[in-house]
């Protein structure tokens, strides 16, 4: 039987490296050379403590490696074990979080941090029980499982999905429950006895470096010659197949930097739901046929029962979520009655300027005050007569 390592590029096809136990291990053989010769030098890759590993496989959900780097580092040095992240105060994990987006993985990390501790304070070493902690879906807990503890699960990320469908040409959706049992029973195979953190870290690596959505550098790949998608199809990056994109609503959406005896007004967003837990200039989303001062008005009555007087917009920045897109209008005002009650809010306070950075806030808030320096404007009372 011939060695797919010797095949040509470009062939009609390819055998599929699956059925073949031999072709299996070179291939895994190939990844891990390859992997061990080149990979980045990333900080969590210098550790072997399953806390730090775990909090790195957290941050990188939904983000790139070079934005969670300094995220990672400042995190760590302000919570070096899981102990010190337990005791911590959230709003405290929520500063230090500020800017990485996605504010659910810091608080189920928190939440997970007490759970273990008040177990006795050690990083569970299963699948299973990984999966139990808040916040570990299959995927983390493969991560953690294989890299901290050498456990043979394999990984299902978005570099790893594509990999392996361009590979062995699988041209299922991998949203779909049938595809994705297909590409985890192929990372088992890769599985190795010892190592098998390895072995997923390649595969993610290769489609990070590699593999990528756009521009695959097939004459770089340490595993072009198994690879189904290089070898029979004209562009593999119709790989994997992706599902029709749906249109996101675009939202316009007020925020009120309410002054009360030079101070502003913060709220913090309820419990479950979005940017739970984060502090935020008051307000919410423009009505049909409302101006952008009357939704501010309507939204301070009704989540706060205070009655405010709205003055001019101080900047307007556009933001982008997963799901949504909003155009975020800021507005100056200034109280005029009532005590603020937690209606529609979990918390308020009155703050002074200096203290607004102490408080960890949704990006499209903290823009504006980034827009308002840039311009060399002074968060400031309006003047009124």
């Amino acid at each position: 039987m011939p060695d797919p390592s010797t095949d040509h590029p470009h062939a009609d096809s390819r055998p599929d490296w699956r059925a073949d136990r031999g072709r299996v291990r070179r291939l895994r053989q190939k990844l891990l050379i390859w992997y061990r010769a080149t990979r980045r030098d990333l900080p969590w890759r210098r550790t072997e403590d399953p806390y730090r590993i775990w909090v790195s496989e957290i941050m990188l959900q939904q983000t790139r490696v070079e934005t969670t780097i300094d995220y990672y580092e400042r995190f760590l040095e302000r919570f070096p074990t899981v102990e010190d992240l337990a005791l911590a105060p959230e709003d405290d994990v929520l500063k230090l979080w500020e800017g990485l987006g996605y504010y659910s993985r810091a608080r189920n990390l928190h939440s997970a941090a007490k759970t273990i501790v008040a177990a006795g304070g050690t990083i569970p070493d299963t699948y299973d029980r990984l999966l139990r902690l808040p916040g570990v879906g299959p995927y983390t807990a493969a991560a953690v499982a294989s890299i901290a503890f050498d456990r043979p699960h394999p990984v299902l990320d978005g570099n790893v999905i594509r990999v392996l469908c361009r590979m062995l040409r699988v041209e299922g959706d991998p949203g779909r429950a049938a595809t994705r049992q297909e590409l985890l029973a192929a990372g088992e195979q890769l599985m190795a006895r010892t190592g098998s953190g390895d072995v997923n870290q390649a595969l993610m690596e290769l489609g990070a470096r590699v593999c990528t959505p756009r521009s695959p550098d097939c004459h770089e790949c340490p595993v072009r010659s198994w690879c189904r998608a290089e070898a029979e199809l004209e562009d593999p990056t119709t790989l994997p197949i992706k599902p029709p994109r749906k249109e996101r609503p675009h939202l316009e959406v007020t925020a009120g930097v309410i002054w009360k005896d030079g101070k502003v007004l913060l709220a913090r967003r309820p419990v479950g739901g979005m940017l739970a837990g984060l502090w935020e200039f008051p307000g919410g989303k423009v009505e049909a046929g409302e101006t952008l001062a009357a939704c501010l008005a309507r939204e301070i009555q009704e989540e706060l029962a205070i009655d405010i007087d709205v003055h001019e917009t101080l900047a307007s920045v556009d933001h982008e979520y997963t799901h949504l897109s909003i155009t975020l209008h800021a507005l100056q005002a200034t109280w005029r009655a009532g005590e603020p009650q937690a209606i529609g809010v979990d918390d308020w306070k009155w703050v002074s300027v200096e203290q607004l950075d102490d408080f960890a806030m949704p990006r499209a808030d903290r823009r504006i005050l980034e827009r308002l320096a840039a311009e060399e404007r002074e968060l400031a009372p309006p003047q009124t007569d």
